[in-house]
């Protein structure tokens, strides 16, 4: 009699704990038979698709940014800025953006920004050629003040140079260069290469988040051949920014064996004095991840993302890639802006605009990778987590150089990269930069 009212009550526990597990399996979205975490034999288990794994965290716009402005402008500004812009469109779009957390900071009336006219870059084009002034200005105000013409007692100045560019380390503008704006009046600058913006008061990196993230429209032109482009993408596609070309390999000073003459020719005709490592220097850099990866090593790392070999991926890249076909005999559908796009106002185009176009397509590609994590990949990065777009990853060049020297090969290797990458992607590495955005554990 007692062991039979002891076993009912046991007997209602055990089905009621039996009932929560049942409960938890089936409901909870991340459960540990989801969890990406959890290593299972790839011969047992064929790997998921790269974006269906569910994330833990997200890079999205600073509360801080989007709130309504608390800080007001000063009612009398300290004199006038000028940025003066250097290098690509995404360098240049870096350098103004920093140009306008700048001018914030010194309370200084930002000059529509200078771009540079360089035969290298085959460029030709200015702000106004590439972004749309009057929305640019719009979107500033309570930011910064921004002027198309300064006043007619300046006009006719130059202004003052205050070189930025080379400084680096803890670099104070304020101690700097407010003394020359105030003494002069109106100065122009490039600003530092490496700058602690974390030092900015929260109005000035406003000015900084807003001016990159919500104030720079393309032309109408430009948007509509944008446009254009995009549409003549079969979908769904990936856009994939590749960087082989002669310049890029020969300023990283990495050496390939088994490149074609001709790509060994024109890397050694722009190496300059850039000779590459050689020895145990060599191994040390390229496991730092310093070396480009190749477009055959591109398409490896893509297969063992189990991004299907017949997908429309769209090469955002300029002139002179090299060893193409190492990717093209692997994905046979690689669409380029020049195989969509013709007509007289595409190839009259030059470096910015035509830069304009990959950018454009890229923040709204169904999904974006990049080789490099160069200027343009972090804007498009960032611009697509701004967006709510985050599949988005960057090719571990440090993980696959590593796992190479290491004598992984096949399916060890294929199984290292997989795993590297899912880990990059659950957390959002690389999604977007700490300046403007700010993680949010899901």
């Amino acid at each position: 009699m007692i062991a039979s009212t002891v076993r009912k009550p046991l007997f209602g526990v055990t089905l009621l704990t039996l009932s929560l597990f049942l409960l938890l399996f089936f409901f909870t979205p991340f459960s540990f038979f989801s969890d990406p975490s959890v290593t299972f034999n790839s011969s047992r288990r064929e790997r998921p698709e790269i974006w269906s794994i569910r994330r833990l965290a997200e890079w999205r716009p600073c509360n801080w940014w989007l709130q309504p402005r608390t800080n007001a402008l000063p009612a009398q500004a300290n004199g006038y800025i000028r940025v003066d812009c250097y290098g690509g469109l995404n360098q240049m779009r870096r350098d103004l953006c920093d140009g306008v957390g700048i001018a914030r900071l010194l309370n200084a009336t930002l000059v529509l920004p200078k771009f540079e006219v360089a035969a290298y870059w085959n460029e030709s084009s200015g702000f106004e050629d590439v972004f749309d002034v009057d929305f640019f200005i719009q979107q500033m105000k309570g930011f910064v003040n921004v002027v198309k013409e300064l006043p007619i007692e300046i006009a006719s100045k130059d202004p003052v140079r205050v070189d930025c560019s080379k400084r680096k380390g803890q670099f104070d503008y304020v101690e700097s260069v407010l003394p020359s704006l105030l003494k002069h009046g109106y100065i122009s600058i490039t600003p530092a290469m490496s700058q602690r913006r974390d030092r900015y008061p929260l109005y000035a990196k406003a000015a900084l988040c807003q001016a990159c993230y919500s104030a720079l429209r393309l032309t109408n032109t430009l948007e509509k051949k944008a446009l254009e482009l995009l549409q003549a993408i079969p979908k769904p596609f990936l856009s994939l920014h590749l960087r082989f070309e002669p310049d890029m390999v020969a300023y990283s000073q990495c050496e390939y064996s088994g490149l074609s003459f001709a790509s060994a020719k024109a890397i050694e005709a722009v190496r300059v004095d850039r000779k590459p490592w050689t020895g145990e220097t060599a191994r040390i850099w390229r496991n730092r991840g310093k070396c480009p990866l190749t477009p055959n090593e591109t398409a490896f790392i893509l297969k063992a993302l189990t991004i299907p070999t017949n997908t429309t991926i769209y090469l955002a890249a300029g002139d002179g890639l090299m060893e193409l076909e190492g990717l093209t005999s692997v994905y046979t559908n690689v669409v380029t802006k020049s195989s969509l796009l013709s007509g007289e106002d595409f190839t009259t185009m030059h470096g910015n605009t035509k830069a304009a176009l990959d950018y454009y397509v890229s923040i709204n590609s169904d999904s974006y990778m990049a080789t490099y994590f160069g200027n343009m990949d972090k804007m498009v990065a960032a611009m697509r987590a701004f967006t709510g777009l985050y599949k988005t990853i960057f090719l571990n060049r440090k993980a696959f150089a590593l796992f190479t020297s290491q004598g992984l090969k096949g399916k060890e290797l294929t199984e290292a990269l997989w795993k590297v990458h899912r880990d990059d992607f659950i957390m959002g590495r690389g999604s977007a930069l700490p300046d403007c955005f700010c993680e949010f554990n899901l």
